[in-house]
């Protein structure tokens, strides 16, 4: 309120799944101004976006963009009477080229048109002081500068153009991502007309039954992105096939009546498995690698459900899974869900292997 206020310092570090990615964590004292930021502009954001941009809202997320598509590729098909194509467009190193200049002339237009109660100039004071921020310059490094290996240059902030990028970790880059590339969503689904259109984040795809359109529609898209957002397309991410070939979309693999989960979740729920096998031989298992377990199982099974994937749940734990979780975990017959069998009466029990620790 004094206007003292300035952003801290935040920790950097890498994470390997699902992807290789580099993540700014802000102090907890900047994440409460992010939310209090955000909480101001979400209502406005929410009149602005159009239905069909996915990310960080709420009602929409991952499983209702899924859907979406489904829906579109039924419809545009006649309920796959008859043909259609899909495109599918990825940005060249998104975050990382966020002009963040640009993006603050924007919102500030924005909220001076939108926003109307009293606290709007510390709104628009707190929303340059973030958006110009440049965490990399006086971060704290988590893990060694070795972990960085092997990440592309345009997916650090530590190589981004000069002005450019917003954080991957922060509150406030999610939703100003969504704003920045706002304008896209109006060419295509208002100017252009493809009603058949969704996005998520910076990953988007369009639908429709004259294939030639869509290959123009490339061209009118980067050329769009490049003038107006400094961004552009990724040249190794430019997917079009009729519609009986599939789309990847969202951890998913769309197809005519089914969805299959994507290879990459699927060798992730592996390596989760092979995980906690391995902690059943290292030593005691405590009452934490029990959480731990049921936590990761029941995420990955939670994903796959939303999937044609009752043989590969039950493939992946019948052959892979150690047995010995069975005797502290039940699993439903619908291979969905484990669940915590009731407490053994007694603190210790001992196994042929090793101590358990309750």
């Amino acid at each position: 309120m004094n206007g003292k206020y300035i952003p801290g310092r935040s920790i950097a570090f890498i994470v390997n799944r699902p992807v290789k990615r580099e993540v700014f964590a802000a102090d907890f004292r900047d994440r409460v101004v992010h939310h209090w930021l955000i909480n101001k502009l979400n209502p406005l954001f929410e009149e602005l976006f159009i239905d069909d941009s996915y990310a960080c809202r709420l009602g929409k997320g991952t499983h209702f963009g899924q859907k979406r598509i489904i829906q579109f590729v039924q419809q545009c098909s006649n309920g796959y009477a008859k043909n259609c194509y899909i495109l599918k467009l990825d940005i060249l190193g998104f975050f990382m080229h966020i002009n963040r200049s640009l993006l603050l002339n924007k919102l500030n237009v924005f909220i001076n048109l939108k926003y109307h109660d009293d606290d709007k100039e510390l709104v628009l004071e707190i929303a340059q002081k973030i958006i110009l921020n440049s965490p990399e310059k006086n971060c704290i490094i988590k893990g060694s500068e070795n972990d960085w290996l092997g990440l592309p240059p345009n997916k650090s902030l530590f190589h981004s153009p000069q002005d450019c990028g917003l954080p991957i970790g922060n509150l406030t880059s999610q939703v100003l991502a969504n704003f920045y590339l706002h304008p896209l969503d109006e060419l295509l689904y208002n100017r252009l007309g493809f009603n058949f259109y969704g996005r998520y984040v910076d990953d988007f795809v369009v639908v429709h039954d004259d294939i030639s359109q869509l290959k123009s529609l490339i061209k009118i898209v980067n050329a769009f992105l490049q003038e107006n957002l400094g961004l552009k397309l990724h040249p190794n991410k430019i997917h079009l096939q009729h519609f009986s070939k599939g789309v990847r979309f969202l951890g998913v693999i769309i197809k005519p009546n089914r969805t299959y989960i994507a290879p990459r979740t699927k060798g992730n729920f592996f390596d989760a498995i092979l995980k906690y096998n391995v902690l059943l031989k290292q030593g005691p298992v405590g009452n934490d690698i029990l959480t731990g377990f049921l936590s990761s199982m029941n995420s990955y099974l939670g994903i796959l459900k939303h999937t044609n994937s009752y043989r590969l749940r039950r493939k992946m734990i019948k052959q892979y899974l150690d047995e010995f979780w069975f005797k502290f975990f039940r699993l439903d017959s619908s291979v969905l869900k484990f669940k915590r069998k009731a407490q053994l009466g007694i603190h210790k029990i001992i196994q042929d292997r090793f101590f358990i620790v309750l």
